[in-house]
């Protein structure tokens, strides 16, 4: 056969190929020779001069096809109660059968899948012709499919699934509801993948949310709270799982859950025993943390939304306040630190005590008066540094640098430099001892002599300390002699003696057995007056420690309460008053510490605490105002509270009352004023 064009009856060709394709799409058998002739006919057609005729083909090809489409339609129609049996045979017949006079074009195969049985087949193969009708479709393949199938079926499975709910509603409890409910969404996503074409799988499951999930969310809202409350996970579970899916389903579920949250922990953390509140205090918080993480991640997938509820519930928990009262979360978190790291630590290994101070991390970060728990935990490690309570400085470096990655250098400055202080105070020491041995005559102190130097900007000392005049007579020498070497190292630096904060051993010679006291100076004075005198008056104690009246009062009284010196009256101390070593004294410890009831903590310091960190945010408040001020130049009071309550919120939560207050004293300061059109208005004074 020639490849060359040449001239064609159309008419001649037409027939030829009629008969062919007629027993093609009815699939009849046909000789390889005819099969094969027709190739060569519709190239002829298709090549053919001075005009081809491949248009005309495919004009008389459709006429046909479709004439044989209708003729299909009423033998359907004809077939009564086999309708879908008899349009899937014939659908199977016809589709085939295109295939092969579409292989004479294009010389394409089709597959044959099979294995099903005849419903599922029967089925499948129905619903799969409404998507084949259109796969030649330029524009949108799927459009007859969803017009003629998708569309009314979406909306018999939600008048069937309306009706459904309502009946399992009547019939069954909130928990068997939704197993059900489950049970029929499993259903429906193994029908689709049986029988529907994939783009139809989330169409007919949001139907059934929709129907039997979203058209009840009020019922869901309603039992949300049984569940939460009594932490029935399984009901918990299976209500997150259906409501997720839809809008507006788990905000209230959220809600309630972070009430139970807040709920719980508010009654763990109330009523708690003095005894040992501060760890009281930390292991519930953290009971209630690890509990509902654990729900959270098990039952809810981790989801966010729940995790995030729980974080504002533990703030509340955490920062919450009597009213009228402060909140005591800084103070107990921070004793809770000091316990663990003095050295009467319990005997805990060291790694316990870092899972104990990590887990102190998580309580912290709930926080919101940072700065409280700063100053506190600053005056306890200062206190632990300065009379070498702590347990070890690598457990008090490793606290700070948990802080210092959690909150960042500059809430942790200052711990550094403490620690710091004492690594120098230790080189600086040996230093001294070097330099009294290397002087032209030998000084002998005639007392073993330690001292730490502090660098007062970093360190909880701002206070003025006690006036300590007279110096006792057996450590004026070393004290004289360490300000000179210190002078000659430290050019320009002035030293500031704490003798409220030093401490010395005593030996008491007078008794059955030596015994050594650790004592603070202030003690130490008033015992040394004894050397020379088993009764020492009142007045002759004055004299000699030159102290104040209170200070003397509460240094004597602490010697009176461990009984080391007795007092000759059952009256009050008074000017006239003598004071005498008690030559019966007793203890079963050779060496003591009575340095404990001066070094604690007073209500004033507590109170001291409190108002350096209100002074600390009443100057950063004062500062966020004159900046907003600059920038906006003239602001309402209502929008000035709220910049200022954006701007220091990572910091701390301001009162409205200490805003106002930082206002005014601006006003005064004449950073700003009112306006005077408006007196609910301020202007920035340049």
């Amino acid at each position: 056969m020639s490849w060359r064009p040449r001239v064609v009856d159309f008419d001649e060709a037409w027939n030829k190929l009629f008969s062919t394709i007629q027993a093609v799409i009815t699939l009849e058998h046909i000789e390889r020779a005819t099969w094969n002739g027709c190739f060569s006919d519709m190239y002829a057609l298709c090549v053919a001069s001075p005009e081809p005729l491949g248009q005309r083909l495919y004009t008389e090809t459709k006429i046909f096809l479709e004439n044989h489409v209708r003729h299909l339609h009423k033998r359907v129609l004809e077939s009564e109660g086999q309708v879908l049996v008899m349009y899937h045979r014939y659908w199977e017949e016809y589709s085939k059968g295109a295939g092969y006079v579409d292989c004479l074009g294009s010389c394409l195969q089709t597959n044959d899948h099979g294995g099903e049985d005849v419903n599922q087949k029967v089925i499948r193969g129905v619903i799969d012709s409404f998507v084949h009708i259109g796969q030649y479709e330029k524009t949108f393949s799927l459009q007859f499919y969803q017009y003629f199938f998708e569309s009314p079926f979406l909306t018999e499975t939600r008048n069937y699934y309306k009706q459904e709910a309502s009946h399992l509603l009547q019939e069954f409890n909130c928990s068997q509801y939704m197993e059900k409910v489950l049970g029929r969404l499993k259903d429906e996503e193994v029908r689709c993948q049986k029988y529907l074409h994939e783009s139809s799988y989330t169409k007919v499951i949001h139907a059934v949310q929709q129907r039997m999930v979203a058209d009840h969310l009020q019922f869901f809202h309603a039992e949300c709270h049984h569940f939460i409350r009594q932490e029935k996970t399984l009901d918990v579970a299976n209500m997150y799982v259906l409501l997720r899916t839809v809008p507006e389903g788990l905000p209230p579920m959220i809600q309630e859950l972070q009430d139970h949250i807040q709920d719980e922990g508010l009654r763990a953390t109330s009523n708690l025993p003095q005894e040992n509140m501060p760890a009281s205090f930390v292991e519930s918080v953290l009971e209630v943390h690890g509990r509902f993480v654990q729900l959270i991640t098990t039952v809810l997938n981790g989801d966010h939304c729940f995790m995030s509820a729980l974080d504002k519930a533990l703030t509340s928990i955490i920062n919450y306040r009597e009213p009228k009262s402060v909140c005591k979360a800084p103070k107990l978190l921070a004793q809770h630190c000091d316990n663990l790291l003095k050295k009467s630590g319990k005997g805990m290994t060291k790694d316990e005590l870092e899972d104990k101070l990590t887990s102190l991390i998580t309580v912290f970060q709930y926080i919101d008066d940072k700065d409280v728990f700063r100053k506190f935990y600053t005056r306890k490690l200062a206190k632990r540094l300065i009379h070498g309570l702590s347990m070890s400085m690598d457990s008090e470096e490793a606290m700070i640098k948990k802080l210092k990655q959690t909150f960042g250098y500059g809430f942790t400055w200052n711990l550094h430099q403490m620690c710091s202080d004492m690594s120098i105070s230790a080189d600086l020491n040996k230093e001294f001892s070097n330099f009294i041995q290397n002087q032209d005559t030998v000084i002998d102190l005639g007392i073993s002599f330690q001292i730490s130097v502090l660098q007062a900007e970093a360190w909880p000392l701002t206070q003025a300390p006690p006036p300590m005049s007279a110096v006792p007579q057996e450590l004026q020498k070393s004290v004289w002699t360490f300000e000179l070497f210190y002078s000659q190292h430290f050019r320009g630096r002035k030293l500031s003696w704490l003798h409220d904060l030093s401490t010395g051993e005593v030996k008491m010679n007078y008794l059955g057995q030596p015994y050594v006291a650790v004592v603070a100076t202030h003690q130490m004075a008033v015992l040394l007056a004894f050397t020379n005198s088993d009764t020492v008056s009142y007045k002759e104690l004055q004299d000699s420690t030159q102290m104040s009246e209170k200070d003397l009062m509460r240094t004597i009284k602490s010697l009176l309460d461990v009984k080391i010196i007795n007092h000759d009256s059952e009256k009050d101390i008074d000017s006239g008053s003598s004071l005498s070593l008690n030559m019966n004294f007793s203890s079963e410890r050779t060496n003591f510490e009575i340095t404990a009831s001066v070094q604690k903590a007073t209500p004033q310091e507590r109170e001291q605490t409190r108002s350096a960190v209100d002074n600390d945010w009443k100057m950063h408040l004062q500062a966020a105002i004159v900046h907003i001020m600059k920038a906006r130049k003239v602001l309402r009071h209502k929008a000035l509270i709220r910049e200022v309550i954006g701007q220091t919120r990572a910091k701390f939560n301001p009162t409205i009352g200490m805003i106002k207050e930082c206002i005014e004293v601006l006003i005064d300061k004449q950073y700003m004023e009112r306006s005077q059109e408006s007196p609910d208005e301020y202007s920035y004074i340049a």
